[in-house]
């Protein structure tokens, strides 16, 4: 049960989208897992300061999953509040996944 609200951006829809089913199984388990406690990615620094990356395996390949939850201060603070929201940016293998995600929070 998610205690958070997820909220998919385009890039990790077209690639969920695309993926065959038991992939996409995979990363909603992923999202669950996040949506439960947001603090389990890595926090990125630099051009990606706030984004946090989990990873996840699934047929022996790494997979990563970019998205930005509120700060635990925030959650804190709003707790009159039902639903908090995490942005899911991104998901896909180590190839290219840094370079694209810094390449669509620039556009965005």
């Amino acid at each position: 049960m998610c205690t958070m609200k997820p909220s998919y951006k385009r890039p990790f829809n077209l690639f969920v989208k695309k993926a065959h089913k038991p992939l996409q199984l995979a990363i909603e388990d992923a999202v669950e897992e996040i949506c439960v406690d947001p603090e389990l990615g890595e926090v990125k620094s630099g051009d990606l300061a706030g984004i946090r990356v989990f990873k996840f395996r699934f047929n022996r390949q790494e997979y990563l999953v970019a998205y930005r939850s509120p700060s635990r201060k925030e959650r804190a603070g709003k707790e009159g509040v039902e639903f908090l929201v995490i942005d899911f940016y991104l998901v896909g293998t180590h190839e290219n996944f840094y370079d694209t995600l810094k390449r669509y929070l620039k556009e965005e």
